[in-house]
């Protein structure tokens, strides 16, 4: 074992040594090396010096595509996995940052919940709180509406998807070797190119529609460019808010789908469509889930925000012709409060598990 730390931290040294050779002289990695790279830190082999040099050199030069294309290879092979079943619809698989929210309220549970109305299945990602921004995230939210999304086996999260359309991958249980990289985040004080592969990585094998949350620019042309490469076939970026997936009411929204290799960027204007406004503020959880049930019968301060992330979404997903009906839907959706009833089988779900 220990000649195998020692010929691991070599192979490392020679990793960082093309990172961070100098303003000249440094290079990216080749796919290949990148992914031995995150290997050897997911597993160990790399010391914690090595780490820490690793993602500041990493964050310094910003990772290229072929780099990310290779960690995600490594979170393929070492990573949780789901699978749908075949008489299924493709799931949308949404990338978010994993260090959560802090300025703006939360509205993809409740999208989520609109959408698994509708029959679109829908898979996240999450952990606990994590630097930088320590927001409130995806775990948290769903079990202060009842779903308690800890403690479950990844055998338990694809049965969830292939009964209730829903999966939710806990990093801390489904992805512990992920866990122990996390030190790192609040050590080094930024995020690291983790956190950019994060947004596109998703625990879904097969056919499925990954939307990808950007803030900058370069962030969203290095997401396609990296999904091309991993030969992802749909694709949908999205300027976010805190670059999430959720859609403002407040400007302009910019996205791109990109299917086949092809790119059509697109431009939506949520007054166009009688849903402009302010984007609600987080405060706090319980404030949150007073506003988030209203949102579900059609009420409230985030009703708004959750027809128009709802009605595009199921526009986007193909549940739509056009994104006029796709509001439509997601207005009958909340009127009806189907979703609630889609709460309402899930937490019986969780809770049989525990029988």
């Amino acid at each position: 074992m220990a000649s195998n730390t020692s010929s691991g931290r070599t192979r490392f040294k020679s990793h960082l040594g093309k990172l961070g050779s100098g303003e000249n002289t440094s290079r990216g990695l080749e796919r290949e090396e990148a992914a031995d790279a995150l290997h050897l830190m997911l597993t160990g082999e790399a010391s914690s010096a090595q780490i820490g040099a690793f993602m500041i050199a990493h964050r310094i030069r910003r990772p290229e595509p072929q780099e990310l294309a290779g960690m995600i290879d490594t979170y393929r092979k070492l990573g949780p996995r789901l699978k749908s079943q075949q008489r299924q619809n493709r799931p949308i698989c949404f990338g978010m940052p994993f260090d959560g929210r802090t300025k703006t309220a939360p509205i993809y549970p409740l999208t989520t919940l609109i959408l698994l109305s509708a029959g679109q299945p829908v898979v996240l990602q999450s952990g606990r709180r994590m630097p930088v921004k320590y927001g409130v995230t995806g775990e948290e939210l769903f079990n202060t509406l009842g779903i308690s999304l800890k403690g479950i086996s990844i055998t338990e999260v694809n049965d969830c998807l292939r009964i209730n359309d829903f999966g939710f991958i806990y990093q801390p249980d489904h992805f512990p070797l992920a866990e122990t990289l996390i030190i790192y985040r609040d050590e080094i004080g930024k995020r690291p190119p983790l956190a950019s592969m994060e947004l596109i990585w998703t625990a879904h094998e097969g056919e499925h529609l990954i939307v990808s949350g950007f803030l900058h620019p370069p962030t969203e042309n290095r997401a396609l460019k990296t999904l091309g490469l991993l030969k992802e076939k749909n694709i949908i970026t999205v300027k976010g808010l805190e670059g999430g997936t959720d859609l403002p009411i407040s400007r302009t929204c910019i996205l791109t789908r990109q299917k086949n290799d092809i790119a059509q960027r697109i431009m939506l204007h949520p007054k166009d469509f009688n849903c402009s406004g302010k984007d609600a503020p987080w405060t706090n959880i319980d404030e949150w889930k007073i506003d988030a049930m209203e949102a579900l019968s059609n009420r409230g301060p985030y009703a708004k925000s959750l027809r128009w992330n709802s009605g595009t979404y199921l526009w986007l997903a193909g549940l739509t012709s056009t994104l006029n009906e796709g509001i439509e839907q997601a207005d009958f959706y909340m009127r009806s409060e189907s979703s609630k009833e889609i709460l309402e089988k899930l937490i019986k779900w969780r809770s049989s598990i525990n029988q």
